[in-house]
C-alpha cells in the first residue's frame, strides 16, 4: 500500500457521515475542471432610500478558513488561499452573474453590465449588486432573505491550481478563476456560521464602505 492508499484509508476510518450540510469533491487543478463550492458567507440586502432598486451584500468565500469537505475516502480539510482572487478578479472581460442556487438561469446581476460588483475585502470575496424588484427571480428571493429563511452563499469556479498536504487531510485552493463561473445565494453551505440582515441604504455598513475602497484599487473589476 502506497503513501496516497493509507492517507485515503485513515480518512476512510475516521469519516464522520453527515447530512445536515452540502458538500463535493474537490480535485486538484485541471483545465476543464469547475467546482462549486458551499463556503463561509454573508448576505446583507439593503433598501435604497429613493432608488427604484434593492442593495444586496454578500460574501461568497472566505480566504484561509477551513471548512469540512467530503470524498470517497472521508472528510478532509479545504482552504481558500488569500491570493486566490487576485488574478481572476484583474482579468479583462470578467463576466460573473449573481444567480439563485447556481442556477444559470436565474440571474439577478451581472458584471458585464455593471449591477454586480466583487472585491477582495479583508479575508472575503465580496459582493455588492443592485437587484430590480420587478424581477421575479428578486421578488421571489427579496422577503426570504429579509427574514433569514435565506442567508448564505456560494461560488462556482474553475481550479486553476491547488495542491494536498502530505497527509491528504488539507486541500488547499491556490488560485481560482471565476471567469463565467457564478456567485450564488444558496440555502446551505458548507459553514453554517453567516448571517443576513435588511436595512436602510442611509444606514450604511463597514462592509459597503471596504467594498466601494477596494473596487476603488482595482480598475478592472467591473
Amino acid at each position: 500500500m502506497n503513501e496516497l492508499d493509507r492517507a485515503a484509508a485513515r480518512r476512510a476510518d475516521a469519516l464522520n457521515h453527515r447530512n445536515d450540510r452540502p458538500a463535493q469533491r474537490r480535485n486538484a487543478e485541471h483545465p476543464q475542471s469547475r467546482s462549486g463550492v458551499l463556503s463561509p458567507a454573508s448576505l446583507t440586502l439593503r433598501e435604497a432610500d429613493d432608488a427604484p432598486t434593492l442593495r444586496f451584500q454578500g460574501a461568497a468565500s472566505v480566504m484561509e478558513r477551513g471548512y469540512p469537505m467530503f470524498d470517497m475516502f472521508g472528510e478532509y480539510t479545504e482552504i481558500v488561499d488569500s491570493a486566490a482572487f487576485d488574478n481572476t478578479l484583474r482579468a479583462d472581460g470578467l463576466d460573473v452573474p449573481l444567480v439563485l442556487g447556481h442556477d444559470q438561469m436565474r440571474r439577478v446581476a451581472r458584471t458585464t453590465n455593471g449591477s454586480l460588483r466583487l472585491a477582495v475585502v479583508g479575508d472575503e470575496l465580496a459582493v455588492d449588486a443592485d437587484l430590480d424588484p420587478a424581477d421575479a427571480d428578486v421578488a421571489y428571493i427579496a422577503p426570504k432573505l429579509r427574514s433569514g429563511l435565506i442567508d448564505e452563499m456560494s461560488f462556482a469556479f474553475r481550479i486553476v491550481s491547488g495542491s494536498w498536504s502530505p497527509d491528504y487531510t488539507e486541500y488547499r485552493i491556490h488560485e481560482v478563476d471565476i471567469h463565467r463561473g457564478d456567485v450564488s445565494i444558496v440555502g446551505w453551505g458548507a459553514n453554517p456560521h453567516t448571517s443576513a440582515s435588511l436595512v436602510k441604504k442611509s444606514a450604511g455598513t463597514p462592509l459597503l464602505a471596504l467594498l466601494d475602497a477596494a473596487i476603488g484599487t482595482h480598475a478592472s473589476i467591473r
